[in-house]
């Protein structure tokens, strides 16, 4: 009986004056489920922040919801948080022809290009490898990891903010606040009088964020850590996150995420005490995640690989402040430079810059 009808898109208005109406765009066998695009308008403008998978399903939501909030595309514009293809992915699909203008921090807008005109993902194959993942693993992931396969169709223009840079919508004007961290330059949105922040993933409430090692990046965990005392120091009443729900206290949460990666950098000092010389898949596996009730083994191939990813950016974070050595050869492998207990007494000395 309802074969063929048009299912009305998810809009809930979620912020008034200005205006600020969030879209549920869909991410299909994503663990994430769905991307908040959130839609800023005001005298007619409108701001269409981040845009879901460049996948059919993402752009049928995410259009349907535009024509709902009867969005004037000559005075539209569109503001992406960062890179990843669940924020970027749709960019230039929905803008292309339109006049307005995509805005995007230059060092994401730049790393984007590395990934869409080089070979990228050789590139990260290769270091993946080297951590422990098999050939096969590999060859099954560049069909099913849900970070590939959903990019921008091509490398698009955009005008390039940095922080502190302000964006305007009718008659309000947005602070950019770049947070590195989670993306080489994933960039907030903030009102000042409204004290209202666009959060992106830089803070989200029921998951805690990715933090991952980027290429040619010395330490995203450190950048991230940093980030967050950064936006901490912010005037912050209503904070809008780019999936799932905020029910809760912004600095709380703050100080929950700063906890959390504490925790997870004596758990990697642990491992590395009983698995001298390991890998980052070893390590990775000894750390604790949530995995529903799953072994380490049972846990999906694609989420393995963010965690490794994870597991990554915390020997970093490790190398950097003295406490883990790296071995390069054909695989790559880690250990401390001191017995555990001082790893962590000078890890908790160190701690004390985020308190």
């Amino acid at each position: 009986m309802n074969e063929g009808r048009k299912v009305k898109p998810m809009i809930t208005k979620v912020y008034e004056n200005p205006n600020i109406y969030k879209i549920d765009v869909p991410l299909p066998n994503n663990p994430l489920k769905n991307l908040n695009c959130y839609v800023v308008q005001d005298n007619g403008e409108s701001l269409i922040v981040d845009t879901g998978f460049n996948r059919p399903e993402c752009k049928e939501a995410l259009l349907d919801g535009l024509r709902e909030l009867n969005v004037d595309w000559e005075k539209t514009n569109m503001f992406l948080t960062h890179l990843h293809s669940d924020h970027s992915g749709l960019a230039p699909a929905v803008m292309h022809g339109k006049p307005g203008n995509i805005y995007m921090s230059k060092n994401d807008h730049d790393y984007l290009g590395w990934i869409l005109n080089g070979n990228r993902w050789d590139t990260f194959d290769e270091i993946y490898r080297k951590e422990g993942f098999t050939r096969e693993q590999l060859d099954w992931l560049k069909e099913e990891n849900p970070a590939r396969g959903f990019e921008p169709d091509y490398y698009f223009d955009a005008i390039t903010v940095g922080d502190g840079d302000h964006l305007k919508v009718g008659s309000f004007t947005f602070q950019c606040v770049f947070v590195p961290g989670h993306t080489p330059g994933q960039t907030c949105l903030y009102l000042p009088k409204e004290k209202l922040m666009l959060s992106a993933d830089h803070i989200l409430f029921d998951i805690t964020p990715n933090i991952t090692a980027w290429v040619n990046i010395e330490d995203s965990l450190g950048d991230y850590l940093d980030s967050l005392v950064k936006i901490r120091a912010f005037d912050m009443k209503t904070v809008l996150p780019a999936h799932r729900k905020n029910e809760m206290d912004v600095y709380v949460r703050i100080e929950e995420i700063i906890h959390h990666h504490l925790i997870r950098l004596e758990e990697t000092i642990d491992a590395l005490e009983k698995f001298p010389n390991a890998h980052a898949t070893q390590i990775g596996s000894c750390l604790k995640w949530s995995m529903r009730g799953k072994t380490w083994e049972e846990f999906p191939l694609s989420q393995r690989w963010f965690a490794v990813g994870e597991t990554m950016s915390h020997l970093d974070y490790l190398i950097k402040r003295g406490m883990v050595e790296k071995t390069e050869g054909d695989f790559y492998s880690y250990s401390l430079t001191d017995s555990g207990k001082a790893c962590k007494e000078k890890l908790n000395q160190l701690w004390q810059i985020y308190a």
